[in-house]
């Protein structure tokens, strides 16, 4: 198990190096210039030419390369041209309403992907099975993007059960920052008014970008319980007389959830990737909404800051979920 950590430890690091590099690339063969954008429409060469020096742009872009790993290594991200806070300060503040609803939408898919897909595997060619699969089909192939809006022009407002965008009404106090999550923190605080307005925000945002990730959950555990459902210790469970509840919850979903562990664990790291578009359709004070807004004002710091975090968490999520699929299956150590 010890090597297996190691081996796996190893290619994440490999992967982090090559994400550096790619972002870095990226960020300095796109088009624009972000110093002539700060300096202003009206501003002289000499004012642009400041800007760059100020910022290193002025020096060869291999020297800027080992500035940029020096700094990522101390924590140093550089500095936003747009809002001219260090970038790691930025993310400090933008992430913590990411990763919340991220989690927050991850949990609906798990307990709605993991129970569906057992009703539909042990409602096989019914209508329930019917029904699931129809929403697990149409999760697949609906955007995310396109979701969000349709929700928010329907219970937003036509309907008015929900509120159009943000995070938090404008004349609620957010709670004092202990997690940085706001319905935690509110709950901590024993302020109940605020934690219900923080759902409200979150629901909306939550369920679009839950869908997809609930509709491949579904898909997974079905197939697997159906493989499982057919097992021989399962045919003799029931010929035993066990209860049907008691074969599907003890002994069938238990085996069918190894490979939907790792259905989790890639959806939950292209969640994170969804929020760019997510927070922009609902206003969500996130990353995502930071890096659109940085993108638009060709701000590169930013931009690398917010791929980078966000790679490095998918990679630290699948990382986890290979610990994990290799402690509850011994084989995979074997393999890898």
């Amino acid at each position: 198990m010890l090597r297996f950590i190691l081996k796996r430890s190893a290619f994440m690091l490999a992967m982090l190096a090559g994400l550096l590099a790619i972002t870095f690339t990226i960020s300095h063969v796109a088009p624009g210039d972000p110093a002539r954008l700060a300096a202003g429409p009206n501003a002289t060469e000499a004012m642009v030419e400041t800007i760059r020096a100020e910022y290193g742009m002025d020096r060869p872009v291999l020297a800027q390369f080992f500035t940029y790993l020096g700094g990522v290594v101390h924590g140093d991200l550089g500095r936003s041209i747009t809002t001219t806070r260090p970038v790691f300060q930025d993310l400090l503040r933008y992430f913590p309403a990411t990763l919340e609803l991220v989690c927050f939408s991850i949990l609906l898919s798990i307990v709605g992907g993991v129970a569906l897909g057992t009703v539909a595997a042990a409602t096989q060619n019914r209508w329930p099975d019917h029904l699931i699969r129809l929403l697990s089909t149409s999760g697949v192939a609906f955007p995310m993007f396109s979701l969000g809006l349709l929700l928010k022009y329907l219970f937003a407002q036509h309907l008015e059960w929900l509120p159009l965008g943000g995070r938090l009404d404008m004349l609620a106090i957010p709670p004092d920052t202990i997690t940085g999550f706001y319905t935690i923190d509110s709950l901590l605080h024993g302020d109940y008014e605020t934690f219900a307005s923080a759902l409200g925000y979150m629901i909306l945002p939550a369920l679009a970008l839950a869908f997809p990730a609930l509709a491949s959950i579904i898909r997974v555990n079905r197939a697997e319980m159906l493989e499982v459902l057919r097992q021989d210790y399962i045919v003799a469970a029931r010929a035993h007389g066990v209860a049907p509840w008691r074969v599907i919850a003890k002994y069938a979903l238990r085996n069918a959830m190894l490979p939907t562990l790792a259905m989790i664990g890639l959806r939950f790291g292209w969640m994170l990737g969804g929020t760019v578009l997510i927070e922009s359709v609902f206003d969500w004070p996130g990353i995502g909404l930071y890096a659109v807004q940085a993108t638009m004002n060709s701000d590169f710091q930013p931009i690398m800051g917010v791929t980078l975090v966000l790679g490095a968490s998918f990679m630290l999520i699948n990382f986890v979920i290979d610990i994990v699929y290799g402690a509850l299956d011994p084989r995979v150590r074997h393999q890898g």
